[in-house]
């Protein structure tokens, strides 16, 4: 629980530090039929968070499985590409999330500017490998939390006036 302490503190401090920061929440399912190239059959699903703080540039995250046929083996943000299209590494949640590949993975990280973009973009995905499916046996495309659509949209004109 020590990540959940440093994760608090972070999004504390951030939000105390500057008032114009906007945050974004990502919330999507991790399930099989999103594999690509091909979708895998597979009782395995999951859930991600992932929270994102345009100042401080933290990303932070809890990720849930279970169910997976075959034991997980690595996970990671992988990027950027849209829905179906397989890309390659962009960070290792296991060595992010303290070093286990257990359920939930929950860690923090901070990301370049083009990382941001691609985030934002909805080009990045969290794909759950392994021993039955090595190349991965469950996907989840990070997209905004249904409840955040319209203050994303917001959120763009205060990065906008902020920004000018």
């Amino acid at each position: 629980m020590r990540v959940t302490s440093v994760i608090a503190a972070v999004a504390a401090l951030g939000a105390a530090g500057s008032a114009s920061a906007v945050s974004y929440l990502f919330e999507f399912p991790i399930d099989g039929l999103q594999e690509a190239p091909v979708p895998v059959v597979t009782p395995g699903t999951g859930f991600g968070s992932v929270a994102y703080d345009d100042i401080t540039n933290v990303l932070s995250w809890t990720i849930t499985y279970s169910g997976l046929i075959g034991t997980p083996t690595v996970a990671h943000f992988h990027g950027p590409a849209p829905v179906g299209v397989a890309a390659l590494v962009r960070l290792d949640l296991v060595a992010l999330s303290g070093g286990s590949i257990a359920s939930p993975m929950v860690g923090m990280t901070m990301i370049s500017q083009a990382s941001e973009q691609e985030l934002l973009d909805g080009l990045w995905y969290v794909n759950i490998h392994s021993t039955h499916r090595p190349g991965g046996e469950i996907r989840g495309q990070v997209v905004p939390a249904p409840g955040a659509l319209a203050l994303l949209g917001l959120g763009g004109l205060v990065s906008v006036r902020r920004r000018r």
